[in-house]
């Protein structure tokens, strides 16, 4: 039984607390304490993300070895040496460009033109950008169809877990007041100011994350996968309305290339963005699917 304070003690100040040890007593850990890891991530979505992000890399640089071969892209049912490109990454004996329609930059040092091992070389992307390194058309095609398989498969399987498991229900589906624009401006301003996620909010996707998301699963990767497979002969033959759908195999080319290139911009903000808010917490999220919740912000 708790000992009642007598009258003196409590004249003197002394301040009594029952006898419930203080660990229990406090709701919230102290700052020199971590706080607890709370699970986060589905074992689906974790698999698929690492996954597919070997496959998307892959396929990028290889995709990029392939374009070398041909680095012009044009519009409509047909394109080659003599038809007039929209885009295309050359050389002159001087100096590296990327034409635009009209509008030429010079790109010396980084496309067209380049110097390796103090070797000038001519060729649309660099080695260090590509697979394989060294021009290779063959291997650079076996590589980007060996992990298309790899990327179509593993988004299929995705999809089919997120409906079981329903992360497409729970993470992914936007609500009436998610889709104001309002609300959608407020996400903008917040993650200018880079003021991100915390407590409990950090357990759900904010509104652009939510529509990056669905832009990634349900555009881009379509749409790299579908001119994909317009660009070859034999889908040609067997689905004809593939190049209906696409305008052509040297329209599919250009969508191919600038899904690839949408995708690439992707990459790049997510990882600016973990990098923004915690990359150790974020990738161990992505391991074993805790993460440490950020601490509220003082008012």
């Amino acid at each position: 039984m708790a000992r009642i304070p007598g009258a003196r003690e409590l004249s003197q100040g002394m301040s009594y607390t029952a006898s419930v040890p203080l660990d229990l007593a406090r709701d919230e850990p102290t700052a020199a304490e971590p706080r607890p890891l709370v699970f986060r991530h589905k074992l689906a979505t974790r698999i698929w993300h690492w996954v597919n992000a070997v496959a998307v890399v892959v396929m990028l640089m290889s995709g990029l070895m392939i374009f070398n071969a041909h680095p012009r892209l044009y519009w409509g049912s047909y394109g080659a040496n003599f038809d007039k490109p929209w885009l295309e990454i050359q050389a002159t004996p001087t100096i590296g460009y990327v034409q635009i329609g009209d509008a030429r930059i010079d790109t010396t040092g980084v496309l067209g033109r380049f110097t390796r091992n103090g070797v000038s070389e001519t060729r649309a992307f660099p080695g260090w950008a590509t697979i394989p390194s060294d021009y290779n058309l063959a291997l650079a095609r076996r590589w980007h169809l060996a992990f298309a398989w790899v990327l179509g498969v593993g988004l299929l399987a995705f999809l089919i877990a997120s409906l079981v498991n329903r992360h497409w229900k729970h993470d992914l589906t936007l609500s009436p007041a998610e889709i104001k624009p309002r609300h959608i401006w407020d996400d903008i301003k917040d993650h200018a100011r880079l003021k991100f996620a915390v407590g409990d909010a950090a357990l759900r996707y904010g509104i652009l994350q939510k529509l990056s998301y669905i832009g990634v699963i349900f555009i881009l990767l379509p749409v790299l996968i579908g001119t994909g497979l317009t660009m070859s002969p034999a889908m040609n033959a067997a689905w004809p309305w593939l190049l209906d759908l696409f305008g052509g195999r040297a329209s599919a080319r250009s969508l191919h290339f600038i899904a690839a290139a949408a995708m690439a911009g992707f990459i790049v903000v997510h990882i600016v963005l973990v990098s923004l808010t915690g990359p150790f917490n974020q990738v161990r999220g992505m391991i074993i699917g805790k993460i440490r919740l950020p601490k509220e912000r003082a008012e």
